[in-house]
C-alpha cells in the first residue's frame, strides 16, 4: 500500500486527535459521550453543523425550484487527490447515493421541473458529502457517487461516512422535500450503499493534467450492489465498513439477511457470504 497524504490540519485538532489515540491505548471502555464526540470531530474548520447544513440547503432549493437559480458549478479537491495517486492503490470508503423511482419522475413531470428536481438533489447530496471531508467521484443520472479517505487523520472515518450518509437523509426530509412539496412536486428518497476496501486509481491517457482518471476495485462494484439492496431512505453498509466502525455506532446497525437468490456475493478472503448491515431512519 502506497504512503497516503494526510489533509492538513490545526495543532490544536492534531494534539485532540493524538490524544484520543493514547486514550484508546489506556482505556478498556471508550464509549464516554465525551471522548466519542471529540473522535467524531471533523478537522475541516468549514464544517457545518447539522441544523446549519439543512437550512443552508434548503435556502438553495428554494433558490432552485422557486426562483430558478441554477447551481454554481461543483468543486473539491477529488481531482488533485486521483491525480496524485494515480496507478496506485488506495483505501477508500465508497458510497452510491441513488434517486428513487426516478423513472416514474422523469415521465410524469414537465421537463423544467425534472431537471431542477434532479440537479437540487445531486448537487444537494454532492454539497453533504463535501462537508463531511468526502470527494465526488461522479454523477451517474440520477445517482450520486462519492468516495472518502480511509487513511484520513479521523480516528473512526468510517463512523464519518455514517455520519455524512444519516445528514444526506436528513437533508433530503428536512430542507429539499418540505420545498418540493409546497411547490407540486413529488416527495423523493434516496438509496445509498456504502463499502470500504483498496482500489486501484487509473488515468486513461497520457496526459498528466487532463486525461480522464476514474476508480476502479471491487469495493466500487460492491457498494453499488449494496446500494441495489436498500429500500427507500435505508443506509446499507457492507461488512468491511462495519467491523471499522465505533463499537457504539455498531450498536446503531444490525445485520440484514436476504434470500440466497437475492444476495450471493462472498467475502474472497473468508468464502462466506459478505454481511451487509442497515441503519434504519425511520
Amino acid at each position: 500500500m502506497i504512503e497516503m497524504k494526510r489533509p492538513k490540519i490545526k495543532k490544536t485538532v492534531r494534539k485532540k486527535i493524538q490524544s484520543g489515540k493514547k486514550l484508546v491505548k489506556r482505556t478498556k471502555d471508550n464509549t464516554s459521550n465525551q471522548y466519542y464526540a471529540e473522535m467524531l470531530s471533523s478537522p475541516d474548520e468549514k464544517t457545518l453543523d447539522s441544523e446549519t447544513l439543512i437550512k443552508v440547503a434548503q435556502k438553495r432549493v428554494s433558490d432552485s425550484i422557486i426562483a430558478g437559480v441554477e447551481y454554481s458549478p461543483f468543486k473539491d479537491n477529488s481531482e488533485e487527490f486521483l491525480r496524485d495517486h494515480v496507478n496506485s492503490r488506495v483505501h477508500i470508503f465508497v458510497m452510491y447515493i441513488d434517486l428513487v423511482n426516478s423513472t416514474n419522475i422523469t415521465l410524469s413531470l414537465p421537463e423544467e421541473k425534472v431537471v431542477k428536481l434532479i440537479t437540487s438533489f445531486a448537487q444537494e447530496m454532492a454539497y453533504t458529502v463535501t462537508q463531511f471531508g468526502g470527494y465526488m467521484l461522479k454523477f451517474v443520472g440520477d445517482a450520486v457517487l462519492a468516495y472518502f479517505n480511509a487513511d484520513n487523520a479521523l480516528v473512526y472515518p468510517a463512523d464519518n461516512i455514517v455520519n455524512c450518509a444519516k445528514s444526506m437523509i436528513r437533508v433530503l426530509n428536512e430542507a429539499i422535500n418540505p420545498v418540493l412539496n409546497e411547490n407540486d412536486y413529488p416527495t423523493i428518497s434516496a438509496k445509498i450503499g456504502i463499502d470500504a476496501g483498496e482500489n486501484m486509481i487509473v488515468r486513461y491517457g497520457s496526459d498528466k493534467t487532463k486525461s480522464h482518471v476514474d476508480i476502479l476495485g471491487a469495493s466500487m462494484n460492491m457498494a453499488a450492489k449494496i446500494q441495489n439492496m436498500a429500500e427507500p431512505n435505508e443506509i446499507l453498509i457492507g461488512g468491511d465498513v462495519y467491523a471499522r466502525l465505533h463499537p457504539e455506532t455498531q450498536k446503531s446497525f444490525n445485520k440484514k439477511t436476504f434470500d440466497d437468490s437475492k444476495w450471493k456475493y462472498h467475502n474472497r478472503k473468508t468464502g462466506k457470504i459478505y454481511p451487509i448491515y442497515v441503519y434504519s431512519t425511520d
